[in-house]
Parts: C-alpha cells; sequence; structure tokens
C-alpha cells in the first residue's frame, strides 16, 4: 500500500478504503510515515472532508491504536460525559456526583486544561490533597462502592491522536470537522463507556463560533459512535458568555458546591440538569429526560449529590470538609474589583477575550508545562441581560500579583459590552441522536 496514493485520492475527493486508513494510522503510529506525508494528508481531509464511514473507521483505528479501558467489571450501563470545552465550565464537579446519586455508575476519564481555565483534573487538584492518579484496584472499588471515581488518562489512550493533533496545531488543519470529531471520539470509544453524551459548545467562547457548524460536529460525533456500537447523544449548547459566575480552578470548586447545595447560577444549574438528565435517560435510570430531571433535582434537595461529592472527594485523598470550609481552598494573593465604565444593561461578555483574561491571571495554561494559580480567576458579579450603574462592580479579580490583576483587568473590560436591551440565549440550543436533530426547547 502506498501513502502518496493514498493522499492522491484524498486530493481528488475520492473516498479511500478501511484497508488505506487503517495503513495511514499504523504509519502514524510507527513512525514509517513521515511528517511531511501526514501532513499533506491531514490537509488533504481539512479541504475536501471526509464521508461518515471514512471518519468512523478512522475513529476506530486511532481508538485501537493504544490502550483499551475495560469497564466490564461495573454493573450497569456505564455513561461517559465529553465538553469540547469553554470559560467556566465546571460541570463534570456537579452533574457526575448527581447522576451517581441516582445510581447511575460514573467512571469519569478526564484531562488537564488548554487555555481559558484549566480542565477538570486541574479544578479537583485545587482541592487539598486530590489525587487523580488511582491504581485500577481502587478506580474498581470506588466505583462499585460509592457509583463514582474520576482519573486521569492514561498515557497510551489513543496514541495516534496526540501525534495527529500535534501536527494539525502546527499546520492549520485544526478546523476540520472530520478531524475534531475522531479525535473527540477516539479517546471516548478507548475509555470504554457503553454511551456517551457530548455537550458541544457554541458561541464566542466556544471552538464552534456558529449554532450550523456545532451540530454538524454533534451529527458526526453520534454517526461515529452508532457505528462502533455506542448510544450517543450530542447536545449543543450556548456558550456566548462564561458559564456561571466563577472562572478559575477554586473559584469553580466552590460554585460547584454552591450549585450541588442548590445554591448555584441559573444558567451553571440549567446545563447540569440538562446534561444529567441525557445521562440518566441513556443509562436507563429514567424512561425520559422529564423524569430523569426531577431525580437529579431529589438528589440535591435530600443531600445526596452533596453527600456522593463528599465521598469521592474522601475517596481520592482530598478533604471532605472542604464543602462546609471554602477557607481551605488555595487563594489569590491580590484581589480587586472590575469597575463598569458605564450604566446600561450587559449586551455581551466575550468568552473568547474573558478567557484570554484567565490566561493572563494565570487560572489557565497555554502550554503543558505552564503553572496554573489555582486561586487566580474571576467571580463575574453581573451577566448578560444586568442592568448595572456607572462604577458598579461588574466582576472580582483574583490574580497572584499586581502586575498580571493589572493585564487581566484590562483584558476582561473589553470583554463586556453595554446597551439599553440584551439578547439572552436558551442554554440548550439543539440536540441530535440517532433519531434525528432537534432544535426547540421542549424535551421529549
Amino acid at each position: 500500500m502506498n501513502i502518496v496514493e493514498i493522499i492522491e485520492k484524498k486530493r481528488d475527493r475520492r473516498e479511500i478504503s478501511e484497508e488505506e486508513i487503517r495503513f495511514f494510522v499504523g504509519g502514524v503510529c510507527d513512525g514509517s510515515i513521515p511528517d511531511y506525508q501526514i501532513s499533506a494528508f491531514l490537509m488533504a481531509v481539512c479541504i475536501n472532508g471526509m464521508t461518515d464511514p471514512e471518519i468512523s473507521v478512522l475513529t476506530d483505528a486511532m481508538a485501537k491504536s493504544g490502550d483499551s479501558v475495560d469497564l466490564s467489571y461495573i454493573d450497569g450501563i456505564k455513561v461517559d460525559k465529553h465538553s469540547s470545552g469553554g470559560v467556566g465550565d465546571k460541570t463534570t464537579l456537579v452533574v457526575a456526583p448527581m447522576a451517581a446519586a441516582c445510581g447511575l455508575p460514573v467512571a469519569k476519564m478526564s484531562g488537564r486544561g488548554l487555555g481559558f481555565s484549566g480542565g477538570t483534573i486541574d479544578k479537583l487538584e485545587a482541592i487539598p490533597g486530590f489525587r487523580t492518579s488511582l491504581s485500577e484496584e481502587e478506580f474498581i472499588r470506588f466505583i462499585k462502592r460509592d457509583k463514582i471515581a474520576l482519573m486521569g488518562q492514561t498515557k497510551n489512550v489513543a496514541p495516534a491522536d496526540k501525534k495527529l493533533y500535534a501536527l494539525r496545531d502546527v499546520t492549520g488543519t485544526v478546523p476540520s470537522i472530520p478531524l475534531i470529531a475522531a479525535s473527540i471520539m477516539s479517546k471516548k470509544l478507548a475509555c470504554g463507556s457503553d454511551s456517551i453524551v457530548l455537550d458541544v459548545k457554541c458561541g464566542s467562547g466556544a471552538f464552534m463560533k456558529s449554532l450550523d457548524d456545532a451540530v454538524l460536529l454533534a451529527q458526526k460525533m453520534v454517526a461515529i459512535g452508532e457505528r462502533n456500537g455506542r448510544r450517543v447523544y450530542g447536545i449543543v449548547t450556548d456558550m456566548n458568555q462564561p458559564l456561571g459566575s466563577a472562572v478559575g480552578n477554586a473559584l469553580e470548586v466552590k460554585e460547584a458546591i454552591d450549585t450541588l447545595k442548590g445554591k448555584g447560577p441559573e444558567d451553571f444549574t440549567e446545563l447540569c440538569y440538562i446534561i444529567g438528565s441525557f445521562m440518566l435517560t441513556a443509562g436507563a435510570k429514567a424512561k425520559d429526560t422529564r423524569e430523569a430531571r426531577e431525580m437529579l433535582k431529589a438528589s440535591i434537595a435530600d443531600g445526596s449529590a452533596l453527600e456522593k461529592f463528599r465521598r469521592f472527594v474522601e475517596n481520592q485523598g482530598g478533604d471532605p470538609s472542604i464543602t462546609e470550609n471554602y477557607g481551605i481552598l488555595p487563594s489569590a494573593a491580590v484581589k480587586r474589583e472590575l469597575l463598569s465604565p458605564c450604566g446600561g444593561v450587559v449586551t455581551a461578555i466575550d468568552g473568547e477575550k474573558t478567557g484570554a483574561a484567565a490566561v493572563i491571571a494565570k487560572a489557565g495554561r497555554l502550554s503543558k508545562t505552564d503553572k496554573i494559580d489555582f486561586g487566580s480567576g474571576f467571580v463575574l458579579l453581573s451577566k448578560i441581560g444586568d442592568r448595572v450603574e456607572k462604577g458598579q462592580p461588574l466582576a472580582e479579580i483574583y490574580a497572584p500579583d499586581e502586575k498580571s490583576a493589572d493585564e487581566a483587568e484590562k483584558m476582561l473590560a473589553e470583554a463586556y459590552s453595554f446597551g439599553e436591551k440584551a439578547e439572552i440565549k436558551p442554554m440548550l440550543l439543539a440536540y441530535t441522536d440517532r433519531e434525528g436533530t432537534y432544535f426547540d426547547k421542549n424535551e421529549r
């Protein structure tokens, strides 16, 4: 088999065979195909796309390029949840305990974050003592006993994806829906869950800026999952402003705990109910999302979700008193307020600029070697639709030093826009599954 012929076929918009795709992925992994030819193939895909069968085979080959996680030792349907990322997205910290409190086993493998703010692992490691490096025996024991455990992804999960993503990042081929879909789903398939709920963010704070692109990505990932024997729900949610009020790792942990106590921001709480409802439905714990939502609400009202979070933290070495004593969380050296430059209604909070400001404040990282300051970030006091007066505090800024605070304040100020009236979008913009795509706000 000849890699040049495979590149030429994709260049000429012809479909490549399963054998050719698996040959390509094998050559990526063993080094027999040089980077310049891999890059040429990626550019051909970026320009000409791939068919659904091609994407499915590519994903399967990438998933099988390394280790696979065997969850067969856990009873019941295992449901994974993935978010395409966003500013202030701490959803796993709330949804996982809620779902576990409703009887769904949550065996979660998560990663660290690049840009904006830390990933789920970074947020949890803001809790003193919390560890994500678990042995397989511990992981199994915690899930069987308490229905919840989380660990970092092993280094050899979908290694082909790591190589391809590194090349995409430096060859201008990141914004390719087939390649994005294959990248995400290869890791999800390798992690062993029976069903997957995908939260695809859409808006200024997301990679997918338009609803059409976000829906297309969700549809492609659902198709991949179904072709590989998984039940998948693709949910498209709004990210035109930061999610909730807190942006930054320790600050987001606090907001997640507040939400488990029933005191969370309205937009963030709503997203948790949406994602959790699909998870319980996918896991056959509820007959539909309406019943699932009532179960999730009950887990908050009776304190069982908060208790699951306490057990989760204690099992993994953290201090469970965190749920009552936020003072043990890391705190930033500098705190200041961002004041409104004028009176009016907040019409926009640009997610991309807010995320960039969080990185400046050391709440996020641009490279894997960057160190995060767990106490840094923002608390947004005003969101889209709120009326403010000139000089009124818009946000609290937390940073490790005055220079970082100055630069973060300037960038965050640029994220805000004001006017007389604001458009407030629903959290759930669309969802798709094997039966179709739905754009109304009514759940089935």
